[in-house]
């Protein structure tokens, strides 16, 4: 039955209290925060002009879109958008959460190309305001007209590791630990551009370098873009790739294109875009039950690019591939690791300007700046006089040239369905090059931005001689 309402439990409740016909006002609770409005645009990509639909779901809310950058610019807002709260579908990770347009605006004609944010705030009477955000990538309205280098952003990857709706392409962070299939582009998402790209482009910027950008699926749905451009960039964490966008950018470096990963773990799954590219599928180690492996299409398998049955490692594309990479200060590998790179062939032009010599480490001098981290990619080496030299045989191009090293390695378990592995195997991080038709150079590791984000001298005056001389 319930409970008769006393002084004490008034108070503890923050009711208001009725004693012999008068109101007694109590204290208030601190306010609840209100639950943050969630969304996703209809589109990873723009071009101005383009339409832009917003899928959102919260109470109503104020808008806001910013570029992101070496400055923070505000190019549109709305106030008092009429939203409300959408259920998620069960089935939301691998098909969308359905929701229906909140508001639809158009990109500027004066919106320079590069990530946008869109930031949703909203206030419930009572409640603290609160503010979700979503992303958007606008391409230049001319490509190549006002910069000569594309910033192709990991929006494959920022969606392999978003779990919304339940799943992700990982078992840690999906529902009772399973892991997903497929992931759709149609739910909010979790954008991991301010930990890897966000340092990159705020250096450059405020190097004076110009920058277009383009999200991952526009090499394979706009591969015309490419040809507008001396220098591709790949930047942190690019992980997933389909056989279309390494296609096409392949042909772009047989052409004489040039390109930069300043990146780790690059083009280590490969995915199949699915639904016009606003799905991914990705079977990984269940590669048996992936439809590609049961019609014997295995080049087409969503697994490793380095697998067997595959048989296309990354290495062909980057020089490097996780396979012989690993982890660096990361899942327990090498975590009393320097972060650091030892020179190996200094008179290399990328090490131009940075007074290094042979057996010089680099890339470590600034706590909490450290470049090797994480996840890290290299080739298979064999040591000739103290120096490293590629054994070609897990693809690396014959050209390839061994510039700097660092020790890495993957965490056992990562490796046991892998039927050709050899367990426990020591591998390293791999800055190198090669030129086949354009050039192609690769740091081998996941956090280069952090040392530019730090100011490490020798880790930027390597990406200026990258730019000046790729991308000039």
């Amino acid at each position: 039955m319930p409970r008769p309402v006393t002084r004490r439990t008034a108070l503890q409740t923050g009711a208001v209290l009725t004693l012999a016909g008068s109101t007694l006002a109590q204290p208030k609770r601190d306010e609840a925060a209100a639950k943050p409005p969630e969304g996703y645009a209809d589109q990873l990509s723009y071009a101005p002009g383009d339409p832009v639909n917003l899928h959102l779901s919260g109470t109503p809310c104020d808008l806001e879109i910013v570029r992101l950058g070496a400055k923070t610019k505000s190019v549109w807002k709305k106030a008092g958008v009429a939203t409300t709260v959408h259920d998620t579908p069960t089935d939301a990770s691998a098909n969308g959460c359905r929701w229906p347009v909140a508001v639809t605006l158009t990109v500027g004609a004066d919106w320079p190309s590069g990530y946008y944010e869109c930031r949703m705030t909203t206030q419930p009477p009572g409640q603290k305001a609160a503010t979700g955000t979503l992303f958007f990538v606008v391409r230049p309205a001319t490509p190549g007209k006002a910069s000569k280098i594309l910033l192709q952003l990991s929006t494959n990857t920022y969606n392999a590791y978003t779990n919304f709706g339940g799943y992700s392409l990982y078992a840690f962070n999906g529902r009772h630990k399973v892991q997903g299939r497929r992931v759709s582009f149609d739910r909010p998402q979790h954008s991991q551009f301010k930990q890897w790209e966000l340092p990159f482009l705020q250096w450059a910027e405020k190097a004076g370098y110009a920058l277009d950008f383009a999200a991952n699926s526009d090499l394979e749905f706009r591969p015309e873009l490419l040809k507008t451009y001396k220098l591709v960039l790949s930047v942190g964490h690019d992980e997933y790739w389909s056989a279309p966008m390494r296609d096409n950018l392949e042909a772009f470096i047989d052409t004489g294109g040039n390109v930069s990963f300043f990146s780790g773990n690059t083009c280590c799954w490969q995915v199949r875009s699915e639904d016009k590219g606003r799905a991914l599928a990705c079977w990984k180690q269940s590669f048996g039950d992936d439809p590609a492996y049961k019609t014997g299409k295995f080049a087409a398998l969503s697994t490793l690019w380095s697998h067997h049955l595959v048989s296309r490692p990354e290495n062909a594309l980057t020089g490097v591939g996780f396979l012989w990479g690993g982890y660096h200060r990361s899942h327990g590998q090498h975590m009393d690791g320097p972060g650091s790179f030892t020179a190996h062939r200094p008179d290399h032009w990328l090490f131009a300007g940075t007074g290094l010599k042979r057996g010089d480490t680099f890339g470590a001098k600034l706590p909490g700046y450290k470049v090797v981290g994480y996840e890290c990619d290299g080739c298979e080496l064999t040591w000739k006089d103290g120096l490293p030299f590629p054994t070609h045989a897990d693809g690396t191009p014959k050209s390839f040239e061994v510039l700097a090293t660092a020790p890495a390695k993957w965490h056992p378990d990562d490796c046991e369905w892998y039927d050709k592995w050899a367990k426990g195997r020591t591998g390293n991080a791999v800055i190198g090059s090669y030129t086949r038709g354009g050039t192609v150079v690769t740091v081998g590791t996941t956090d280069w931005s952090h040392g530019l984000r730090g100011g490490d001298p020798a880790v930027v005056r390597m990406a200026k001689n990258v730019l000046d001389k790729l991308g000039g």
